[in-house]
């Protein structure tokens, strides 16, 4: 007796369609599970057992092999205890094989037969979608990820007794299909809700009107950014109200940093919907190399794959193992993290905005010194200190900017006003439409980023401001790469200021803020 199964698995952050073969032959009581299975794939083997048994089923007694395909990719996780279960189940004639053609089968069992929720759904419901499968049963706690895929029949439970029905074809478990059109409605409905969260707003910050300028035009241009200053001029409060002026993200952009979140187990049961705010990680500078750009034995997204679409924030840069740093320069340059592994390649999405924040020294006031905090640091330890942030990493920060104290008030003086998170934002959506429009007349991909002789050609610019542009390359010895930073950040500041054409007065203040290159 023969039966097959469809099922899923997350290998990166994309799904991989599996299937579940079921073969019950005369023999000693025994169950095998064959296909590269890891502990959590064999222990499944008792907890299916139990379930069949506490749901009303009887477990069969005969030798029972179960092969997970393709057998030389390795399975992890719970996902496929529902469809061993019911490849037994049909096997064995409890169940009828006809409503589970063409449909796949998500889900861990517990021991009484409940169906708990599993990491990845959503990967894993693409994946059905781009096999030609579309009906999926699934956990109820998993039902309102899944119901973002369109086009696919989800039917949500919750135990495993539920699979028992008389019906056949389309019919079979009408009473358990999860109205997925309904779910969508009511966590677009959310959003604005969502959206609404407190993170301080920039016209409570006091002076620092050239890092928030630097702040505006970062975020208008997901440019890499670096602050370098003395503690207590606002670098961290500053960064922290960045994603406070990002625009929400579009609908593919939300699907995606979904997905990365669901496959790495860290999106809830009780979200609401695809996560529309972009993403703000801020790790610990204890953090391995492996937890930053992912890892394991079968790679897990890591935190610069977590702030695809958003902003990877590195508090004390030199406080991080120079290791650690170095492993961002491949992710930086092309968007992409590329993890080898003995069976396979693994490709994880990280198109972020970095941005980073330092002091000039382990004390803090080198440079900055007033009566009360003089720098206690010694030039061996203010190298050293330095020496964690390389040259290359350094070369593909774009904006590179000293934040001093705050110019203290005279006597009355009015503080001026400042400009708000808000405001920030609209101009912030402006030089994205622009940008957008641009690249649509230019037949360019969204997003694209161009380089050499074919960036140069993209963008409208001045003579004056070409000439600027080459001056700056022999006078201050930058790098190629550093010329085309400066050239993409010239036409950001272009957007900004709601000019078509790049002149140098754009160029100049691009070049100014290569601080750590002048």
């Amino acid at each position: 007796m023969f039966s097959l199964m469809h099922s899923s698995s997350v290998l990166g952050v994309e799904g991989k369609e599996i299937s579940v073969e079921v073969d019950i032959a005369n023999g000693l009581p025994q169950v095998s599970v064959v296909g590269l299975p890891d502990p959590a794939v064999r222990e499944s083997v008792e907890r299916v057992r139990a379930a069949i048994k506490n749901s009303g089923f009887a477990f069969p007694l005969e030798r029972i092999t179960v092969n997970l395909a393709p057998a030389d990719l390795r399975k992890e996780g719970t996902a496929f205890d529902l469809a061993i279960a019911a490849g037994i189940l049909t096997a064995s004639g409890q169940l009828e094989a006809k409503p589970f053609e063409q449909s796949m089968l998500i889900g861990e069992l517990s021991l009484n037969g409940d169906i708990r929720p599993v990491p990845g759904v959503l990967a894993m419901i693409e994946q059905a979608k781009r096999s030609g499968i579309r009906k999926v049963l699934l956990p109820l706690a998993n039902a309102k990820e899944a119901a973002w895929i369109t086009e696919m029949e989800l039917y949500a439970v919750t135990h495993l007794k539920e699979l028992l029905t008389q019906h056949k074809g389309s019919e079979a478990w009408s009473d358990i299909r999860f109205d997925a059109a309904a779910s969508r409605q009511l966590a677009s409905a959310a959003a604005a809700e969502e959206h609404a969260v407190d993170i301080g707003d920039y016209s409570d910050v006091y002076g620092q009107q050239q890092a928030k300028r630097a702040l505006l035009i970062a975020a208008a241009g997901k440019h890499n950014i670096l602050f370098a200053g003395p503690p207590g001029t606002g670098k961290t409060m500053m960064i922290r109200r960045l994603p406070g002026i990002l625009p929400p993200l579009t609908e593919e952009e939300a699907l995606e940093v979904t997905k990365i979140y669901s496959a790495a187990g860290k999106l809830s049961t009780d979200a609401k919907g695809l996560i529309r705010i972009a993403p703000f990680r801020s790790p610990h500078h204890t953090i391995s190399a492996g937890g930053l750009i992912g890892g394991g034995s079968v790679p897990k997204p890591g935190e610069v794959t977590l702030a695809h679409h958003g902003v990877l924030y590195l508090d004390e840069l030199p406080e991080f193992s120079r290791t650690v740093l170095e492993v961002l320069r491949q992710p930086l340059e092309d968007g992409i993290v590329t993890i080898a592994r003995s069976r396979a390649v693994f490709h994880f999405p990280a198109r972020l905005m970095l941005a980073v924040s330092f002091n000039p020294c382990p004390c803090g006031y080198a440079g900055h010194e007033t009566a009360e905090k003089r720098c206690s640091c010694s030039d061996s330890a203010i190298a050293k200190y330095k020496s964690k942030m390389s040259g290359p990493l350094l070369d593909r920060i774009d904006i590179q900017l000293e934040v001093p104290r705050p110019i203290e008030r005279e006597g009355n003086a009015e503080i001026p006003a400042e400009m708000s998170s808000s405001r920030m934002r609209q101009l912030v959506l402006e030089a994205r439409t622009r940008k957008e429009r641009r690249d649509e007349e230019l037949g360019l991909k969204p997003g694209a980023r161009l380089s050499g002789t074919s960036l140069r050609r993209s963008i409208l610019m001045k003579k004056e401001a070409f000439e600027l542009l080459d001056h700056a390359l022999t006078v201050l010895n930058i790098s190629m790469r550093a010329y085309d930073r400066i050239l993409r950040l010239a036409r950001t500041i272009a957007d900004v200021e709601g000019s078509d054409c790049v002149e140098d007065v754009h160029v100049a203040e691009a070049i100014q803020y290569r601080r750590l290159d002048i």
